[in-house]
């Protein structure tokens, strides 16, 4: 069963709700008695997520964003 949460309470207490996301539980947030959204971790659907290239191979750390544009406008 999902957990129904409402927007200003998830507001007011995000860092609970993001570490129980982290734990593997998902919520339904509703706002106004209408739900308006999902919050799940991105681990739950992998299907959906495809790794197209892992900057931490070029650099350890990764590329910060500014260099990686400016490499492709170039």
């Amino acid at each position: 069963m999902k957990n129904i949460v409402g927007l200003k309470e998830l507001r007011g207490n995000i860092e609970n709700y993001i570490s129980e996301v982290k734990k593997g539980k998902s919520f339904i947030v509703v706002r106004r008695s209408k739900p308006v959204l999902r919050i799940s971790s991105p681990d739950e659907d992998e299907s959906m997520w495809e790794t197209v290239i892992d900057f931490t191979k070029i650099r350890k750390g990764g590329i910060p964003v500014d260099e990686l544009l400016k490499r492709l406008r170039a």
